[in-house]
């Protein structure tokens, strides 16, 4: 599910506005995996709402250098996949619904390679 707003909305915000798009679509929905940004209140606004668990992956303090954490690695290699996309490399749409657009377009693209 994408989402694309403007700067002047705060992440966390802008998740509530994914979960609202989502909640029609994905009926079985029970956990969501989110990084330490969307931690405080979301949380249990999350549960009250939808009755979904927003579980928070952290990065522990003991552990020095570079660690790949538990399921977050997917997200930052989506991203890296749409830089292959020219339209995603950079921000270049006026409009937030050709962006979301484009990356539905990208990941049909990376979908059908998949399958070819």
């Amino acid at each position: 599910m994408v989402v694309v707003h403007t700067a002047d909305i705060q992440d966390r915000d802008g998740a509530l506005l994914v979960f609202n798009k989502a909640k029609q679509w994905f009926t079985k929905l029970k956990l969501i995996w989110a990084d330490g940004g969307y931690a405080g209140q979301l949380i249990q606004a999350v549960w009250q709402t939808y009755h979904w668990t927003l579980e928070i992956i952290k990065r522990t303090d003991d552990v020095t250098g570079f660690k790949v954490l538990p399921r977050r690695w997917v997200v930052e290699r989506t991203f890296s996949w749409f830089g292959k996309y020219r339209r995603l490399s950079k921000d270049y749409e006026y409009n937030t619904d050709t962006s979301e657009t484009m990356i539905y377009i990208a990941m049909i693209h990376i979908m059908i390679r998949r399958l070819a």
